[in-house]
């Protein structure tokens, strides 16, 4: 494969990860787990949203490896994937907090 395929390919998924980025819901659902982990139901309570809406939204999310999830007894608990997720989050905050 050649270095400028691979670079394209890279170009192509930094854009489809900003995509999922670009949605308002899952950018306050990532928001949301910020600082905690949290079940389907936390999420909608604290969002006033569905639980059906956000769990559409956390499997978007997970497939593209922002929020990952684990069983805790009957609830599935999530949270940011990793700090790499909650560094994008903070720098987009930091930079919108500076234009205004």
């Amino acid at each position: 494969m050649s270095n400028m395929h691979t670079e394209n390919t890279h170009t192509e998924e930094v854009a489809e990860l900003f995509k999922v980025f670009g949605d308002s819901t899952r950018l306050r659902i990532m928001h949301t787990l910020f600082d905690s982990e949290l079940c389907v139901q936390d999420i909608a309570e604290k969002l006033d949203m569905t639980q059906s809406a956000i769990s559409h939204q956390l499997k978007v999310l997970k497939n593209s490896h922002l929020v990952k999830s684990r069983r805790e007894g009957k609830q599935i608990m999530y949270a940011l994937d990793d700090d790499h997720v909650r560094t994008i989050i903070a720098m987009g905050m930091e930079h919108i907090e500076e234009l205004h």
